[in-house]
This record gives C-alpha cells, sequence and structure tokens, in this order.
C-alpha cells in the first residue's frame, strides 16, 4: 500500500465549541413589606433544615461508627452502646441511601453490613427488588454463593419470588462460570408458574457464554429459546454480533445480521452498527468496512462518536492515514467533541508510524482540552519512544507518572520494560519491577520473561536473571 501524507495538524480552538451558559442573576425586590413577618418565616423555616441536617448527620455517624470496624452482631452492639445511639431507629433515607451508594460502587462486603442493620430497624419491611439489586451486585462482584444465600434469605423473608429474581440469581452463577449451576436454574424457572424464563433471562446466559468462548452453549441456548417461543430481542443480536466479530467468526456474525434483518419486532440500531463496523475495521476488511457503514447510515442510523472512534482505529491501524483525516475534519466540521478514546486512537495510529511530532501534537493538544491520558495513552507514547530509541522520552513520561495519580497497570509497565530494553537501560528496566511494587502491580510472566531476554541478549547470566527466573517459578 502506497504511504499517503498526513493530515494537517488539527487547530486547537476546532475542537472544543462548548460555550459556557451565561449566569443569570436574580434582580433585588424594590420594596420590602411586612419585613419582620417574613423574617420569622424564614427563621422557623431555617431552623427545621438545620434540625433536619444534624438528624441526617448523626444517623450518618451512626452507621460509620457501627459499620467501621468488625462485621460481626457482638461488635455492631458493642459499637452502639458507645455512640449512644439507638441503632433500630436510623432515618430510612441515611441508611438507603449509604446502601444504594455501597451497591453502585460494588463494595459488597460494606453493602451486606449495611443491609443487616437496615433489616434490623423497627421501621423494616421486606422488599424484592432490595434483593435483586443486591444479587446482581454480588453476581457483578463473583460472589455467587452469596448471592444463593440472600436469595434463601428472601423466599424466608416471605418476598415474591418472580423470573427477575431467579434471573438475577442466574447471572451471578454465569458470571463466576458455573454454568451447570445457572443452566438447573433455567430448568428450574421452567416448571415454576410467574417464573418462567424471558428475553432477559437467556440474553444474559448468552452474555456469559460467549465471554468464555462456549459457542457450543450458545447453539444450544438460541435452540431451546426457539422451542419455547422466546424471539431474541435487538441486544441478544447485538451481542452475538459482537462476540462473534471479536472472534473472527464472520459467517456466524453474518448469519446472525441476517436473521436480525428479517425479525420485524427487531431492528438494527447503532450498536449493531459499531459492532460490525469493528469486527471487519480489526481485521483489515476496510472495503467490507467502508460498505456496512454506508449501508447502516443510508438505513437512517446515525453515526456517534464511537462509530468514529472504530473508523479511526480501522484506518491508522490500515495505515491509511489520508482516511483518517478525512473523518477528523468530518468530525470537526460537525462538532463532534474528542473523547480519551479519540485521542488514543490518533496517538496510537502516529506512535505506530514513528511519526513522534504529530503524535506529541497531538499529546499536547490533548492536555490543553484538560482530558487527562490514561494507561493505553502512556502505553502508545512509551512504545515509540522505544522504538526511537529515545531514552530521555521514555524519563520524561516516567515523570510525568510520578507526579500525578494515573492508574496504571501491569500492560503499562511491560511496555516500559520494553522500552528500557530497547535503549540499553537494563538498571532502570529492573527498577521498572520496585515501581510496580510501590503502586501494588503483581508482575507476570511477560513482565519477567522482557527483563531475562534483555540481559541475555547483552550476554548477561548472573544473579539477576537467576532471580527472574525464581520469580516465574514462583
Amino acid at each position: 500500500m502506497a504511504s499517503t501524507p498526513f493530515p494537517p495538524p488539527l487547530p486547537s480552538s476546532s475542537l472544543s465549541r462548548n460555550t459556557p451558559f451565561p449566569s443569570a442573576s436574580p434582580s433585588l425586590p424594590s420594596k420590602f413589606q411586612k419585613l419582620s413577618a417574613r423574617e420569622k418565616e424564614k427563621e422557623r423555616r431555617d431552623k427545621e433544615r438545620k434540625e433536619e441536617v444534624n438528624r441526617k448527620i448523626a444517623s450518618k455517624k451512626a452507621i460509620s461508627i457501627i459499620l467501621r470496624r468488625e462485621a460481626t452482631k457482638a461488635v455492631i452492639e458493642k459499637k452502639r452502646s458507645r455512640s449512644g445511639t439507638n441503632s433500630k431507629k436510623l432515618l430510612p433515607r441515611t441508611l438507603l441511601e449509604a446502601l444504594h451508594e455501597r451497591i453502585t460502587a460494588l463494595r459488597w462486603e460494606s453493602a451486606l453490613q449495611v443491609f443487616e442493620l437496615l433489616r434490623e430497624q423497627l421501621w423494616y419491611r421486606p422488599n424484592t427488588g432490595m434483593y435483586i439489586k443486591l444479587i446482581v451486585m454480588l453476581g457483578k462482584c463473583k460472589q455467587p454463593e452469596k448471592a444463593h444465600e440472600l436469595f434463601v434469605a428472601m423466599q424466608e423473608e416471605g418476598c415474591v419470588v418472580n423470573h427477575e429474581s431467579y434471573t438475577a440469581l442466574v447471572s451471578a452463577y454465569s458470571r463466576s462460570g458455573l454454568f451447570d449451576k445457572a443452566f438447573s436454574l433455567l430448568e428450574k424457572m421452567k416448571n415454576t408458574n410467574g417464573c418462567h424464563p424471558d428475553v432477559h433471562t437467556y440474553s444474559i446466559l448468552i452474555k456469559s457464554c460467549l465471554q468464555v468462548f462456549a459457542f457450543d452453549k450458545v447453539r444450544d441456548l438460541l435452540v431451546d429459546m426457539e422451542t419455547y417461543g422466546v424471539q431474541p430481542n435487538t441486544v441478544t443480536y447485538n451481542t452475538l454480533i459482537d462476540a462473534y466479530g471479536k472472534a473472527g467468526r464472520f459467517e456466524e456474525m453474518e448469519s446472525t445480521l441476517v436473521d436480525m434483518l428479517s425479525n420485524r419486532d427487531c431492528t438494527p440500531d447503532v450498536w449493531t452498527m459499531n459492532s460490525t463496523l469493528r469486527a471487519y475495521g480489526a481485521s483489515g476488511q476496510i472495503d467490507t468496512m467502508e460498505k456496512c457503514y454506508d449501508k447502516f447510515t443510508k438505513s437512517g442510523i446515525s453515526p456517534t462518536i464511537k462509530t468514529f472512534n472504530i473508523l479511526l482505529d480501522s484506518y491508522g491501524k490500515a495505515k491509511m492515514f489520508q482516511k483518517m483525516g478525512a473523518v477528523m475534519e468530518f468530525m470537526q466540521k460537525y462538532y463532534y467533541s474528542w473523547t480519551i478514546v479519540t485521542y488514543n486512537v490518533v496517538i496510537d495510529a502516529f506512535a505506530r508510524a514513528g511519526d513522534l511530532k504529530q503524535m506529541e501534537y497531538i499529546f499536547r493538544l490533548m492536555k490543553s482540552e484538560r482530558i487527562k491520558p490514561n494507561c493505553v495513552t502512556l502505553c502508545s507514547l512509551v512504545r515509540a519512544y522505544g522504538r526511537a530509541g529515545d531514552k530521555e522520552m521514555i524519563k520524561a513520561v516516567v515523570r510525568l507518572i510520578e507526579n500525578s495519580d494515573i492508574l496504571l497497570d501491569t500492560v503499562f509497565f511491560n511496555c516500559l520494560a520494553d522500552a528500557y530494553a530497547r535503549v540499553d537501560c537494563l538498571a532502570e528496566m529492573r527498577g521498572v519491577l520496585d515501581m510496580m511494587e510501590e503502586r501494588k502491580c503483581k508482575p507476570d510472566k511477560v513482565t519477567i520473561n522482557t527483563m531475562i531476554r534483555a540481559f541475555v541478549n547483552k550476554g548477561i547470566n548472573d544473579r539477576r536473571v537467576q532471580d527472574l527466573r525464581d520469580m516465574i517459578r514462583r
């Protein structure tokens, strides 16, 4: 493929079209009538608000004190006596907010402690919806046994067990790969009145099977759905198309897309388009990707920023920089604001091409737009400087992360170790292990093997190499 020129640098102003809303200042009243009466009413309302705030603060303090350390009942009782607060009379709103915050943050241990405290309240009434939220959370946290315990407790408290609660438990089992239990529960649902599985139940199971490439189980589920008259919906089809595309199973992906188009109740949407474009683009089938884009957009589906990120990434990896520039110009023309993903895709494209000047320009532009770089950004920079043999710029990236709170992972440190190895900075490369320990990030086989290979290539086979080999064995 003949190389094409890079697009011209994008001006900083063109990527930031957001203008602040004008502030509205309320006009002051010209007359003050019945001032004393108003002041009294205001004082009364202020007093009530202050009392309400104080009650909430006291209630939150009580929760904090009771749940601060041990989760056992004896310790909770001890804390309660120390605080001097009757923990059976905590405010419902405060306690429910505390529970919701922990569920949202997937802090399952703390959430269960708050839930136990909630069950002790005088005003507590068993609620099926609350149990379902907790079971779903435990499923996401890979705690299926805890989810089953809650499912049993829900029944013991007299809550109505419906297909939603069964589906939540099915999800908890399938997310942890316990497919035997999940499928057993599915059969139980079929034989329980009012709890028959629906398309949501099957879609959850299909997604879990696809995540571990259990395509045979997926086929069984699709047959099962057809047997019991459960029609797939758009979410089901999108899940299948996305998974088949990522696995490179294009025949099955295309067959699923045809089935979707033949189903009158299912209409392809932007998720369908993005999954299809990503599959073809990632495999280098650019012509097919472009034809699909035309067909989807002509059918009335509007692209999103995610669509353009997929196009940019595909063109970048295919080194089709002129088409990358066309996409960026289109985004600029129609005011699509760049996201962290957009910047990462473009930075990586220039990094792969070895155009450090353009890469650094986009990185500066990213910072000027107040978009914080992440681990993906730094990996692209370090790889590019390693390939270019620029040890000073590698160290500059390290100084950047030392003065920031960017969350780093093993992949980044593997890139950093490889970059140091390329520029013959073996001491700094070995020091990456200390950096990982400081960041509480565990090295993997790639980390260690990269370092061993760097030492051996330089004819070094001393105690340092032996220590690294011992690390692999451990």
